[in-house]
């Protein structure tokens, strides 16, 4: 298995981010991701789709495949803005598990279980990371993003 990159401080010091937690969390993070496309193309174009042969709703996992690579390169921006991509998806899982019925809620139910996994991978992932980098990390990004 390939080892992740090295990530670097703002000072340009590495940071030993290679403990459990952190490869834990980036890889529960990728794994619900492909989960979710992989979920979201079977649901719309064989197990329940909308229309019988399969359903253009399955193009709504098209944006799902954008972070893909920034998560495999462990991108630290990456793993935040995706934290608040998956709650368009949950959202969607919560109104088709609670509107439909049959094998959609199920699928449905599937699908909210995939993001509050991706969510939760991220948020800690996102958290090991800045606390790995130290002060100087949260400080440097704190100033980062207050930039206009």
């Amino acid at each position: 298995m390939p080892s992740s990159p090295p990530t670097f401080s703002p000072s340009g010091a590495p940071i030993e981010a290679s403990s459990s937690g952190v490869r834990g969390t980036r890889w529960l993070a990728v794994a619900s991701l492909i989960g979710l496309i992989v979920l979201g193309l079977a649901w719309e174009l064989w197990l329940a789709p909308l229309r019988e042969g399969g359903s253009w709703w399955a193009i709504k996992v098209l944006p799902l495949t954008i972070p893909l690579a920034g998560l495999l390169k462990n991108r630290m921006y990456t793993y935040r803005w995706v934290s608040l991509l998956v709650w368009l998806y949950f959202t969607e899982g919560v109104v088709r598990a609670t509107s439909e019925s049959g094998t959609s809620a199920w699928l449905a139910a599937l699908q909210v279980l995939l993001c509050v996994a991706l969510f939760v991978a991220c948020a800690l992932h996102v958290r090991m990371r800045l606390r790995a980098a130290g002060k100087e990390a949260v400080a440097a990004d704190v100033a980062r993003s207050a930039r206009p």
